[in-house]
C-alpha cells in the first residue's frame, strides 16, 4: 500500500453527515464544504422556468426591478 501524499492527507474533509451522525470523511471539493458524492460538483438549481419548482415570475429579479422603477416614477409624478 502506498502512503497518502501530505496534500491529500491535510485536505479539508467533507462536512456531510450520515444517519449515525458521523461525517463522510472524504476530501472536500476545493472551495466547497462537501465531497463530489454529496453535491460538491453541483452548480445549483437552474434559474427561472427551467427549475421544476417555478410557479410564476412575481418575485423574480426582473419583476422586482420593474416594480421599483414604476414606484419611483409614480413617486416623481405625485411629487411634481
Amino acid at each position: 500500500m502506498t502512503p497518502m501524499p501530505d496534500q491529500l492527507r491535510n485536505a479539508p474533509r467533507c462536512q456531510a453527515r450520515n444517519r449515525a451522525g458521523k461525517s463522510c470523511g472524504c476530501p472536500a471539493v476545493r472551495g466547497k464544504r462537501v465531497c463530489k458524492s454529496h453535491g460538491g460538483l453541483s452548480t445549483g438549481a437552474p434559474k427561472g422556468p427551467a427549475n421544476g419548482n417555478w410557479k410564476h415570475g412575481r418575485h423574480s429579479n426582473e419583476a422586482i426591478a420593474l416594480r421599483r422603477a414604476a414606484s419611483a416614477l409614480l413617486k416623481e409624478l405625485v411629487d411634481a
